[in-house]
């Protein structure tokens, strides 16, 4: 979700990728299936469109697939591989690295090349649409600069970000919930018989206090962030439901394949990927099962 930090500390890089581009699911969450509006995907029929951001993108995950070069799009991300087994006619995925929410109506600049709106590439004739999108809302990037520490137990933002009794994150994560509901119901409008399913974040974060030194995150930021990014997929599932969309709950079969998990079952790399992705993004293994996690949404015949 959060833009590539390219050559930047490894603090900024992992706390960025902790905290921007992958989500804990705090509660036991349930996909849910869209509205059934009489429209095909799929055998050769209809057009998928694949919003959102990094997460959805899945840099470096593959060939690049598609312009601008700077969203990095990669072609073995999970809407390409949920295009796969669809077999829509059409496959318009126009997500980006770094997008917000203000992104899918205005234009959004990359280091290299200028993505148009993504919701342009919503019409009429459009019969399925995932969404991706919300964690450059609430701003983690903001973060990078204090999170890791040396102390296993510390726990240096969330004393930062609670004090004086306001928690900043959930404060964030509350603003851009209208945000999200806003988009779905232009979504709507745009292709009012297309099937919508926002897409939610996989298992970054593992139970208990992290895999410090590893991960250089304190036990006490592990909990808090591990509740605050749970609570950014919980209103994702509640704006899906408010406004006619299916929720493909992807932290609840992630779990257990988070960053510090063995290599050979993660599907979110680490600092240093043992499989071809970005650091801290879904592997092949992490873009194969969101898109069977909303393959399995669709409820298809």
């Amino acid at each position: 979700m959060a833009k590539n930090s390219g050559g930047g500390c490894l603090v900024v890089v992992l706390v960025v990728g902790l905290l921007a581009f992958g989500y804990y699911k705090w509660h036991h969450g349930s996909s849910s299936a869209p509205p059934d509006t009489g429209a095909d995907t799929g055998g050769g029929t209809g057009r998928y469109v694949a919003l959102g951001d990094s997460y959805t993108s899945s840099p470096h995950n593959g060939r690049r697939a598609g312009t601008p070069a700077g969203c990095e799009r990669s072609l073995d991300n999970y809407p390409h591989v949920l295009s796969a087994k669809l077999k829509p006619a059409e496959l318009a995925d126009v997500s980006c690295s770094g997008a917000t929410t203000g992104n899918l109506t205005a234009a959004q600049k990359t280091p290299n090349g200028t993505n148009p709106p993504q919701l342009d590439a919503v019409n009429a004739k459009t019969t399925l649409v995932t969404l991706g999108i919300g964690g450059n809302d609430v701003g983690f990037i903001s973060l990078a600069s204090s999170c890791a520490t040396a102390h296993r137990s510390g726990s240096p933002c969330k004393d930062r970000l609670t004090a004086g009794g306001h928690d900043q994150l959930a404060e964030r994560i509350d603003a851009t919930a209208p945000k999200v509901g806003a988009v779905l119901d232009r979504i709507h409008v745009k292709a009012p018989e297309a099937k919508v399913v926002v897409v939610g974040y996989p298992t970054v974060l593992p139970d208990g206090d992290g895999c410090w030194p590893v991960l250089p995150v304190g036990a006490g930021d592990v909990d808090y962030f591990r509740g605050a990014l749970g609570k950014l997929n919980k209103m994702l599932e509640d704006q899906a439901d408010a406004h006619h969309a299916g929720y493909a709950d992807t932290a609840t079969p992630s779990k257990g394949h988070d960053v510090c998990s063995a290599s050979d079952t993660r599907w979110v790399e680490g600092l240093i990927p043992t499989s071809p992705t970005a650091p801290l993004h879904p592997n092949a293994r992490g873009a194969q099962g969101m898109a069977d996690a909303v393959l399995g949404v669709l409820k298809l015949p």
